[in-house]
């Protein structure tokens, strides 16, 4: 009697999303690892976290950080954006809003790593020459069924040709970018290694100079021409650590991005504590606010 082989089942298999779709050159700051249509313009994004990592979870590794949240709902709109509104891959995006509520009490580090689904709407998409020029969009992340943050996304994308006009010639190759100063210390703004801190003391309790350091693998994890979102994100982080240490952790950030942040002019960031509403940090660049966000504290 002919023998026959007993067929395996197949294991089901998990793998990052092309890290292109959402701007990043290493796999392992990748998120992201699928997406399907559920409606007109709405969208579930699949993804899995790190039980360790770098920047995104506490140095204890009990928790994750509110900011994985924010670059998670980042790459979901980059993601969807090139794939679903046919965004070329060379284009350039531009953020304009980040709006988030995160709860802390639901980013705990489990036994496995984490799976949450971010549910995406793209409300408004805006078009040019038969290209879209731009978007808004919600998102609700959940994690094993519960609500872990909400947050509404605005941003412009641009030609290659349109970037190199807005930008005047600055490339990462032609930026000369100063030695980072000094920044203040580790645990003062809730980080366990000096690399990660984002802030350099000035002798004003409200006021620091942004610590750009292009070697960070996280802020950096490629090449640039300017200050990315996330990392002036960070500075709004540990600036409301320091103006309001008893507070509780930084979980919800209302960010406006007015401008491009240079990487070889001092930004310089303000923080004020807005009684009880949030605080209120400011990036400025000589004259002119780069970056506006009030950060709302949770769980003091």
């Amino acid at each position: 009697m002919p023998y026959t082989r007993p067929r395996a089942e197949t294991p089901t298999l998990t793998a990052t999303v092309p890290r292109q779709f959402v701007h990043r050159a290493a796999v392992a700051e990748t998120f992201l690892t699928g997406w399907r249509q559920t409606g007109t313009d709405r969208f579930a994004v699949s993804a899995q976290w790190p039980r360790a990592h770098g920047l995104h979870v506490s140095s204890d590794r009990s928790a994750y950080e509110p900011l994985l949240v924010v670059e998670t709902v980042r790459q979901s709109g980059t993601l969807i954006a090139h794939t679903e509104y046919d965004v070329p891959l060379g284009h350039h995006f531009v953020l304009q809003e980040f709006d988030v509520d995160t709860a802390p009490e639901y980013l705990e580090v489990g036994p496995a790593p984490a799976e949450p689904v971010v549910d995406v709407h793209f409300a408004e998409v805006r078009h040019r020459a038969g290209r879209p020029a731009g978007a808004r969009y919600t998102a609700d992340v959940t994690l094993g069924g519960v609500r872990v943050a909400t947050a509404r996304v605005a941003f412009t994308c641009v030609t290659e040709s349109v970037y190199g006009r807005l930008r005047g010639g600055r490339t990462p190759a032609t930026v000369s970018v100063p030695p980072p100063p000094s920044g203040l210390p580790p645990r003062a703004v809730g980080r366990a290694l000096d690399a990660d801190v984002v802030l350099a003391p000035t002798g004003r309790n409200d006021h620091w100079r942004l610590r750009i350091d292009t070697a960070h693998p996280v802020f950096f994890d490629h090449p640039l021409d300017h200050a990315p979102g996330m990392l002036l994100l960070e500075s709004a982080r540990q600036a409301a650590r320091v103006t309001a240490p008893g507070a509780g952790t930084p979980a919800a950030f209302r960010s406006v991005f007015h401008r491009y942040a240079e990487l070889d002019q001092p930004v310089w960031i303000q923080a004020s504590d807005e009684n009880g509403t949030g605080v209120r940090v400011v990036a400025t660049q000589g004259k002119s606010a780069v970056f506006e966000c009030l950060v709302g504290m949770a769980g003091a």
